[in-house]
């Protein structure tokens, strides 16, 4: 190849659009919750979901144990996976709260939530692990939280049930790496990071979390996107917000993250939802 050729084809190659980033090998997952709720039945809603293009569903904890059977047969007549339990007892009666009837229905809430993983074969259950406030100082929620989660680890254990510690807007766990300090500090397998793109926009930014915590300590991924306005941050569509989802896909490709993202946004209809699915695949694909 002579200089002239040389010339033309870097040129080629300067002007040539610019490679497009793989997709994600990220499994989409929705809400139980934002499935449309005029249905009559979960195999119904279940079957929405996998019309709209999810795979993968994360249910709210059910106590009544008929229901329960319900949802895990719902999930095998539809072919989706529940992949895990939101915790449903955490903040209203927090694991770090001094009154001894409020812990233990927290305490309870989580031996329910941990019983519908393992009938469900999902592997997570999230946990808000503490709420702080004017009665309950930081450093007594990281001690309280810390010695009450250390008592449900050998359950999960048993159940191969992993406890999901979320970052949400409960003044506590600001940064990821006091997140990644948290996580670390049990030193077990069965406890790890629920990381939530959307709840730190107001103290830090997605990108930044994804890659201090890596891939070893999040279990599972939230996906939501919100608008500030007035100095508050409201929920919005995927893409109508704020975040910065190419640099959230960038982050996610570094850490080699390939396990499942729950869209938590409001519910809808089945067009709803199929927009949905349809911006998740946009983030997935950085597009």
């Amino acid at each position: 190849m002579n200089r002239r050729d040389l010339i033309l084809t870097a040129t080629a190659a300067a002007l040539a659009p610019s490679a497009r980033a793989a997709r994600l090998p990220i499994r989409k997952a929705v809400l139980g919750g934002m499935l449309p709720k005029e249905l009559p039945n979960w195999k119904e809603k279940f079957e929405v979901a996998r019309a709209a293009g999810f795979t993968h569903l994360e249910m709210g904890t059910v106590e009544d144990a008929k229901e329960e059977a319900a949802i895990a047969q719902a999930a095998a007549d539809t072919g989706l996976k529940i992949h895990g339990v939101m915790n449903m007892a955490h903040w209203k009666f927090p694991l770090n709260s001094t009154d001894p009837a409020a812990y233990k229905t927290s305490h309870d809430g989580m031996l329910t939530s941990i019983r519908n993983a393992k009938a469900w074969g999902a592997s997570t259950v999230l946990l808000v692990p503490a709420v702080v406030g004017p009665k309950a100082p930081y450093e007594e929620a990281w001690k309280l939280s810390s010695e009450r989660i250390r008592k449900l680890l050998p359950l999960a254990e048993k159940s191969k049930v992993i406890i999901a510690v979320e970052n949400v807007w409960n003044k506590f766990l600001l940064s990821p790496m006091e997140m990644a300090r948290y996580v670390d500090s049990f030193q077990s397998p069965w406890l790890q990071a629920y990381l939530d793109v959307g709840n730190m926009v107001l103290f830090g930014y997605p990108q930044d979390w994804i890659r201090t915590l890596g891939k070893k300590r999040i279990a599972k991924v939230h996906i939501k996107d919100f608008k500030f306005k007035n100095r508050t941050a409201d929920f919005t569509d995927l893409w109508d917000g704020e975040i910065d989802w190419k640099e959230v896909h960038k982050a996610f490709t570094e850490i080699g993250y390939d396990g499942i993202a729950t869209v938590e946004l409001r519910g809808g209809d089945a067009a709803y939802l199929k927009d949905v699915s349809q911006r998740f695949d946009r983030i997935l694909e950085a597009v």
